[in-house]
């Protein structure tokens, strides 16, 4: 563990510049350039905000604030994009960095170390918006603000860990790459961001529950539609999952570093 922060801290340059060069390839060739980074989600936001809090006339059980859908819904979207891009792009980034890692030496490790930074930067940047919006509506939740942060961390080792897994499977079992599109389709839609938890029956509660991705949107939708701490003990399982998919994650990168280099 401690050679891994070696590497990536000898290799800060490479990975700074592969940053910078993530972020700039995705938009210097639009017209709108790093605008769209916002346009995307506030069109999925303001597409369901509409279907749901207007047509549907989805109501918030306990929160009847003008904003309490909104918030909701906005907490849990923008945390999900930051779930499903590291893991979309950890199942295929050592594919898709084929060629460099091929023709140069550095610590392949520092690939996926890219990967989660740069959906970390476009998270931070999409989020400040929100942030923004709460304080403009007198809904920014204060200093709550702060029990945020280990939740994030949390959701971020365990997406790391879980991509991690796919990344180096996929270069063995090409079909993982498809295997996680229908995944993440289905995950969503299992995982109470568009819909309240609280509006469906007991037995479907209790189902969702074994959802640990649903245990932090419930944390990020107390925090921001609710103003309510997390429930700590809840993300208790998550934890320990996301230790599990770290650590097992690691095992088969270094176990398997040099037949993907092969395979690839």
């Amino acid at each position: 563990m401690i050679d891994m922060f070696k590497s990536l801290y000898q290799y800060r340059g490479f990975i700074v510049s592969s940053i910078k060069r993530d972020f700039q390839s995705r938009y210097q060739s639009s017209m709108l350039g790093a605008i769209w980074l916002v346009l995307q989600p506030l069109a999925m936001i303001l597409v369901y905000t509409l279907v749901f809090s207007q047509v549907m006339k989805a109501r918030m059980p306990d929160n009847s604030g003008s904003f309490a859908y909104s918030i909701y819904l906005c907490s849990g979207v923008l945390t999900w994009g930051l779930f499903t891009e590291i893991l979309d792009k950890s199942q295929g980034v050592f594919i898709n960095n084929a060629n460099l890692i091929k023709k140069l030496s550095f610590p392949k490790i520092c690939l996926p170390f890219i990967v989660v930074a740069s959906a970390v930067l476009n998270f931070l940047i999409i989020f400040s918006l929100f942030l923004i919006f709460l304080i403009f509506t007198g809904n920014f939740p204060g200093w709550l603000i702060l029990t945020m942060l280990p939740v994030i961390l949390l959701q971020i080792a365990f997406a790391t860990g879980l991509g991690m897994i796919f990344g180096v499977v996929n270069v063995f079992f090409r079909d993982v790459g498809q295997f996680v599109s229908v995944l993440l389709q289905f995950w969503f839609w299992f995982t109470p961001i568009v819909y309240v938890l609280n509006s469906l029956p007991q037995w479907a509660h209790k189902i969702l529950m074994y959802n640990p991705v649903a245990r932090l949107m419930q944390s990020y939708q107390g925090i921001f539609a609710y103003h309510k701490m997390p429930d700590w003990g809840s993300l208790v399982p998550v934890l320990i999952l996301a230790i599990i998919f770290c650590a097992y994650g690691l095992i088969l990168f270094r176990r398997h570093a040099a037949e993907m280099v092969d395979e690839l």
